[in-house]
């Protein structure tokens, strides 16, 4: 295996290592950063998902799945913990209440005819974390927040276009499939523009930043071609933009806290 492989399966797993501890919440900024990676979680199983049931054992999903409903469970319980918000708090709730039922069906061998409903619920557990990760940022109070809630979605995003693409290449038929990743491709696109005139990037996050753009390239030439492509390089190739958007995530809330 490559040193650089081997740096970039570290990095993925330092996306879960919080799942092995409690995890201690330091600042609000953090709270946006912790409460954006469920957004992206709730993607990444359904990209697991097709990858097992697809029996597509590259970057061994089977075992990401595990580790990714263990995060949710505990990124979810530090988040209830550490807020003391009622409104924020109702809306971990809500989270909850949807995640449980979905829980019981990922711990289940992956179906086919399952994964419409499961997508369809993934996306409502997506908005619903979507809208307490954007109250942690509110609570928050400074333009880091807004810019942390922001570079954590970008993460949510490379999951979501790859999961499409996987349930494409599992021959998951879904009428709405080009506008999904239209309108997924187009907020990443704008996204990293805003991301990228940002006043506090530093060298580091600029040189990342320009990482990600050209990986994106990658979805974009996908999008315009009509050949199939290969699940493990789909796979490769939204981690790439995953490690390299949740190390710009991580920065701007390190500059948050040096900043107070």
């Amino acid at each position: 295996m490559k040193n650089r492989d081997i740096i970039k399966g570290v990095a993925i797993l330092s996306l879960f290592v919080t799942s092995l501890m409690a995890i201690e919440i330091k600042s609000p900024t953090h709270a946006v950063d912790i409460a954006g990676k469920q957004r992206m979680f709730t993607q990444r199983i359904l990209k697991d998902y097709a990858m097992i049931g697809m029996n597509n054992t590259f970057g061994k999903p089977d075992i990401d799945l595990k580790n990714t409903i263990e995060a949710f469970d505990d990124h979810m319980e530090s988040l209830s913990k550490y807020t003391k918000s009622d409104e924020t708090k109702k809306s971990i709730a809500k989270v909850k209440e949807l995640w449980f039922p979905l829980k019981k069906l990922l711990l289940q061998a992956p179906q086919k005819e399952k994964v419409a409903q499961l997508q369809k619920d993934l996306d409502d557990l997506l908005k619903a974390s979507d809208d307490t990760t954007k109250l942690f940022a509110k609570e928050s109070g400074k333009e880091s927040g807004k810019i942390v809630n922001v570079a954590g979605r970008q993460r949510m995003l490379s999951q979501k276009m790859a999961s499409l693409y996987m349930l494409k290449v599992w021959g998951v038929e879904d009428a709405e499939f080009k506008q999904k990743l239209n309108d997924a491709m187009q907020l990443f696109k704008t996204s990293l523009d805003d991301l990228q005139k940002s006043q506090m990037n530093t060298e580091e996050i600029t040189a990342l930043l320009s990482k990600v753009k050209r990986s994106f390239i990658f979805f974009e030439m996908m999008s315009r071609s009509n050949s199939k492509f290969i699940p493990a390089l789909i796979y490769k190739k939204s981690n790439d933009i995953l490690v390299n958007m949740n190390s710009v995530t991580q920065k701007y809330v390190i500059l948050q806290n040096k900043n107070k």
